[in-house]
């Protein structure tokens, strides 16, 4: 997997390689799959474009737009569009417009941006390739009966994660009336295990860091705080406003209601930031260490070779590492969602 990635990181000369660079294209998104090379020989996936400008909706694909930035920092493209390299819209699609008194210089105004970007198709391919597999295991038990031998290969390997995910995690942190909880628990641990393996695959259909992108795993933690608010008893929405403390704690001045309000916002924001931080983390350090062999390229050959055994040594043993961490935080997330429900569905002992 190590010199896989360093097969993908663009052939370029020691003193013009940017490790920085080479890090950010991995981890962010973009209009475009940028698969091997660099430059005019680069091979690139164009992805299909949807905006909404002051002209209208425009539908094209992203290779319409030019490889190499001008001097204001902007791709042009068709329909007066352009992707900003640099400022504050960097790597957005922007309106181009004439700046200065004369005219001279160009300025970017952001648009409505719709498009297919390298996250989404990731993402698409993801879930697409995790209804095959939940099919291609539901079909066999609609074949078999429940007293025939337990499956083994793959549609075992599910059914040991289905189980493993229901008895040890979603079970005992719900409690009583877990069953109708199941199929949306389920569904954020496989597709979260599902995208990060799949973002360890540094070529198509893999290497897309979809879980290490903070627009996912805020929704999926948005969809977590809609349950856990949904599901809340009444005796959870007294414990907000209402808390068993000292009378003073809560009237005149409602500190302790107010502090258990936020509470509501920081668990879920927890769970997106616990997600967002780890994937994108593992990801960029397990691309940096492949860079060490380019930053010392122009160095003596003895520190060439030693720095290049000891980065594909590191960069193995991150890969590696993170195989245990993608299976780690799809399951911490389904722990903590399934906390957080069980303890909003609590009732306290003799209210019942």
């Amino acid at each position: 997997m190590a010199l896989l990635l360093l097969a993908l990181v663009p052939a370029t000369r020691a003193e013009d390689f940017s490790a920085k660079e080479v890090v950010l294209e991995h981890i962010k998104d973009s209009h475009e799959w940028h698969v091997w090379g660099e430059g005019e020989n680069s091979i690139v996936i164009p992805l299909p474009v949807i905006v909404n400008s002051s002209t209208g909706w425009h539908v094209f694909s992203s290779s319409q737009f030019e490889h190499h930035a001008d001097a204001d920092g902007l791709r042009h493209g068709p329909y007066e569009l352009a992707i900003a390299t640099e400022g504050e819209h960097a790597g957005k699609i922007v309106e181009r417009q004439r700046v200065g008194e004369q005219g001279s210089g160009m300025a970017g105004q952001p648009v409505l941006d719709l498009s297919i970007t390298k996250t989404v198709a990731v993402m698409f391919i993801n879930m697409a390739l995790l209804l095959c597999c939940i099919l291609f295991s539901a079909r066999w038990y609609k074949k078999h009966q429940a007293s025939d031998d337990a499956p083994g290969g793959f549609v075992g390997l599910v059914e040991m994660l289905v189980m493993y995910v229901v008895e040890d995690i979603i079970k005992p942190g719900i409690g009583k009336g877990y069953e109708k909880y199941v199929p949306y628990l389920l569904t954020c641990f496989f597709f979260i295990f599902t995208c990060n393996v799949m973002g360890l695959i540094p070529f198509p259909p893999g290497s897309g860091n979809v879980t290490g992108n903070i627009a996912v795993t805020f929704f999926l933690a948005l969809c977590t705080f809609v349950v856990v608010q949904f599901s809340g008893s009444k005796h959870y929405w007294k414990d907000i406003f209402w808390p068993e403390v000292p009378f003073l704690l809560k009237c005149p001045v409602p500190l302790m209601p107010v502090i258990e309000f936020v509470g509501i916002f920081t668990k879920p924001f927890a769970l997106m930031i616990r997600l967002f931080a780890n994937m994108m983390a593992g990801h960029a350090i397990a691309v940096a260490m492949p860079c060490i062999i380019f930053l010392v390229a122009s160095m003596s050959v003895g520190v060439f070779y030693s720095m290049s055994a000891v980065s594909v040594i590191m960069a193995i043993f991150m890969m590696c590492l993170e195989c245990l961490v993608c299976f780690i935080q799809a399951m911490v997330f389904t722990l903590l969602s399934s906390v957080f429900i069980g303890m909003a569905r609590a009732v306290p002992e003799g209210h019942e």
